[in-house]
């Protein structure tokens, strides 16, 4: 068990840049890793390279955030073509979106007192697309708060005064994204959602697997999407949706057991879609 297949950096809210990832992987005797940034393949590149000639298999991919009524719901792609026109227009368009959603905060923030620079939130995200922690962090840099946890608890989890709903594609949307960068579309954390019956729904719109196992998911829940998975005919990934450790929730690289085994399958998966797209044209 030496896959990780769902793992963050400074590429998108991060604490590790892709090379401290992959070294880190390598230490630990890992065996492949994905580096899944939320709606960035920025760090895809840095990832392979630091990767190359050392027996460590990165999979490109990335984690699309989506939306259904109240619900979260992620999208993981593997194997994607990270250099798809169609799917960098669609991430530059969200991370247009982000910039906006973040001005809006800083709005609000003001509207309660806090005077807080977008230079000193970009700063913080040193390039990636602007997101949450790093208006957290900035709100710990200004003194205003101590951690990250309360600057969420304070000013920016929905219900507190400077929460402004991010701007999210659907899942069929994100879906049908990762299919057309030949990737493999994958449904992330299901147990954070608990909805089988969406689970379904997506399979009509190209959902090929599911992540069973991850760092939240309960033994249990584990074993619930391993037999969903097989009643559907759906791959199997996991991970451990590490964001370094200095993330807010510090989990280990490698310290959720996933199968090597998950690993064939989801490669097999993402060549035969390339064949066909190969053959259409």
């Amino acid at each position: 068990m030496s896959v990780d297949l769902h793992i963050h950096s400074t590429a998108s809210d991060g604490t590790q840049a892709p090379q401290e990832i992959v070294a880190q992987a390598i230490a630990l005797g890992l065996t492949a890793i994905a580096l899944a940034d939320h709606d960035t393949t920025a760090g895809t590149d840095a990832a392979l390279a630091a990767a190359e000639g050392t027996g460590l298999t990165v999979v490109p991919a990335l984690e699309i955030n989506t939306e259904v009524g109240p619900k979260d719901v992620h999208i993981l792609g593997y194997y994607i073509d990270h250099t798809s026109p169609t799917l960098q227009s669609m991430l530059m368009d969200t991370r247009e979106k982000r910039f906006d959603r973040a001005e809006r905060i800083l709005d609000k923030l003001r509207s309660v007192g806090v005077d807080l620079a977008m230079s000193l939130v970009q700063e913080h995200a040193a390039g990636a697309p602007i997101a949450r922690p790093h208006i957290a962090a900035a709100l710990c840099t200004m003194g205003i708060c101590k951690t990250s946890q309360e600057a969420f608890g304070r000013f920016l989890k929905r219900g507190r005064p400077a929460f402004v709903r991010r701007y999210k594609l659907s899942p069929e949307e994100a879906i049908r994204t990762v299919l057309d960068a030949c990737g493999v579309p994958v449904a992330a954390h299901p147990a954070l959602t608990r909805d089988d019956a969406l689970i379904r729904g997506l399979i009509g719109a190209g959902l090929e697997g599911l992540e069973a196992y991850h760092v939240d998911h309960w033994p249990r829940d584990t074993q619930h999407y391993l037999a969903l998975a097989q009643e559907l005919d759906l791959l199997v990934t996991g991970g451990t949706d590490s964001h370094g450790p200095l993330g807010p929730k510090y989990v280990r690289m490698g310290s959720v057991p996933v199968p090597d085994d998950v690993l064939p399958p989801l490669r097999a998966a993402a060549d035969r879609r390339r064949a066909g797209i190969a053959q259409q044209s």
